[in-house]
């Protein structure tokens, strides 16, 4: 893969897949500007990475900053060929008769508005251009039934479904949009999960272990590049083998 010239935006950018990715992409010669919230990570990570990576501080379920930092973003280092819409939230764990409005407002907003807010806005200078590749990270819970989460499985499904529709009206533009849908992953979210239930989550991938950030990073820099330019409307799970092989369960 060669990114030598190409401008990659990758939200949720601070750790984990979107860290791993803007890593990945910087190492292969391309621009990447990486947008999340907190701006001490951001600035510390981004200068690890060097001059390729820049970055800018942005609350992707608030309207006025994701478009003002897409914005930002193409002036200060040219068109966007590339979009990783990384950034997201779990919501509250809870059955659905306990589950708050609030939560599920929340999740919706951050998971699925943000998508529509952001394409809507980068998709026509794309199209105009003939030329774009995008990815959204999705979920396990995009493509099964799991108990608990309902914001989030409800998401997850819209993201994919969004994904979908682009990759639909895209297409004929020169515009490509996947997914991919991570599995067990070695991420900040797993910091605070016992070692042994960690153990558990392993023994229920048929790899037996669980994923790292970076097998999910090289994932999504593919679908962002030329090598995947025939591949469009897809839904990849990085996941060891989870999703086609076992009912995921809470």
């Amino acid at each position: 893969m060669d990114f030598t010239g190409e401008h990659v935006i990758v939200t949720g950018a601070s750790s984990g897949i979107g860290l791993a990715t803007a890593r990945r992409i910087a190492g292969l010669g391309g621009t990447v500007t990486m947008i999340a919230r907190r701006a001490a990570v951001l600035e510390a990570e981004a200068a690890k990475i060097g001059p390729a990576a820049r970055w800018i501080t942005a609350d992707v379920g608030d309207k006025a900053q994701v478009i003002a930092a897409m914005d930002e973003a193409a002036e200060r280092s040219g068109p966007i060929d590339g979009l990783f819409l990384n950034a997201g939230i779990e919501g509250m764990f809870a059955l659905t008769p306990d589950y708050t409005d609030e939560a599920f407002e929340a999740v919706m907003r951050v998971n699925v508005t943000s998508l529509f807010w952001t394409l809507r806005h980068v998709l026509p200078a794309m199209t105009a251009r003939g030329k774009g590749a995008i990815v959204v990270t999705g979920s396990l819970a995009a493509e099964t039934g799991m108990v608990g989460n309902i914001g989030y499985l409800a998401s997850k499904h819209a993201a994919l479904g969004i994904a979908r529709c682009i990759a639909m009206e895209a297409a004929p533009h020169g515009v490509r949009c996947n997914v991919i849908n991570p599995g067990f992953i070695d991420t900040p979210i797993l910091e605070g999960v016992p070692e042994e239930f960690k153990a558990q989550m392993a023994g229920r991938v048929p790899q037996k272990r669980i994923g790292t950030p970076d097998e999910a990073a090289n994932v999504a820099a593919f679908l962002l590049s030329n090598d995947a330019s025939h591949v469009t409307a897809q839904s990849l799970a990085v996941d060891g083998g989870l999703l086609g092989t076992l009912i995921i369960e809470q």
